[in-house]
């Protein structure tokens, strides 16, 4: 192939990217955006608090809401039901890649991406150059690279394999943040693993400068697999010990709600699941599908 071809070739691509790029319905996205009034306005919490984005990982919404229900999870009923939601992936790596650039789970009913009230809003992803009434517009590949650019320090506490910093992919995602924490004693075989993570963010905000706004990801991994040691006389996970894992953890956020209030000040919470997962509900198992019990998580979002 000689030059000139080539170079007729990538003339054309780019004439073809540049016709894709006006097919992209940037109005649609603005009159839908723009249409349901916000609860809250980023713009006024980014820089006056700092966030907390807390993934319960692979807690389902019919489990979320029968324990808050029940009053079992009380720690996290205070502060608001449950909001039934999909989630943007069917399991951790997609959904987070998701979420981390701005596309949080969105309503169930939700027919269209546009028919969210995102938070965040990327400005270089084709749907406009300005965000919708109450998000927080940023620029870069992540919310972390946005809110850096304004002022925050990014942390990540793992938990899952994902966040485990022993591999190559799982040092994708802390690669993400300014600073990156995992040990043995927060990953998903250990009982006591929330416990061990939050008694690392009690030491780590004591000695944190107080006048620089923290946004910290805690991927909290009590929920997934194995979670059968939460109830007793269990020998394999089930919905039930799923319950069980939720209400420990319910417990361990207790703590660190109360000291981070009490040290850092107003916090805005983002509380969801990233996916949820399934005990044999039409013959299926685990996650990494598309099912109903999968694709459907709770969020909801808060100040402390």
């Amino acid at each position: 192939m000689n030059d000139d071809l080539i170079n007729d070739n990538l003339m054309h691509e780019n004439v073809t990217c540049q016709e894709a790029l006006r097919e992209v319905p940037a109005g649609l996205f603005g009159r839908t955006l723009n249409a349901v009034q916000p609860d809250v306005d980023m713009n006024k919490i980014a820089g006056s608090h700092d966030l907390l984005f807390i993934c319960l990982d692979t807690l389902r919404y019919d489990v979320a809401v029968e324990e808050e229900a029940k009053g079992t999870t009380p720690v996290l009923n205070r502060y608001g039901p449950w909001e039934k939601c999909q989630a943007p992936g069917n399991f951790t790596y997609p959904s987070h890649h998701a979420m981390f650039a701005g596309f949080l789970p969105c309503p169930y009913e939700a027919k269209s991406i546009a028919d969210r009230q995102p938070l965040f809003f990327p400005l270089n992803a084709g749907m406009g150059k300005k965000a919708p009434a109450g998000a927080f517009g940023f620029s870069g590949a992540t919310i972390m690279e946005g809110l850096e650019k304004a002022g925050y320090d990014t942390w990540c506490v793992g938990g899952v394999a994902f966040f485990d910093k022993r591999s190559d992919l799982g040092r994708v995602f802390p690669g993400y943040f300014r600073r990156s924490y995992w040990n043995p004693s927060f990953a998903c075989p250990v009982k006591d693993s929330t416990g061990n993570q939050v008694d690392f963010l009690l030491k780590k905000i004591e000695k944190a400068d107080r006048d620089i706004p923290v946004f910290l990801y805690l991927n909290i991994d009590a929920i997934h697999y194995p979670n059968y040691f939460y109830l007793d006389g269990a020998v394999h996970d089930s919905l039930e010990s799923h319950g069980a894992a939720l209400r420990y953890v319910d417990g361990q956020l207790g703590r660190l709600f109360e000291r981070w209030k009490a040290v850092r000040g107003s916090t805005f919470v983002i509380c969801c699941s990233d996916h949820g997962t399934c005990y044999g509900e039409d013959g299926c198992q685990f996650h990494g599908i598309n099912h109903p019990a999968v694709t459907t998580v709770p969020y909801k979002h808060f100040i402390l």
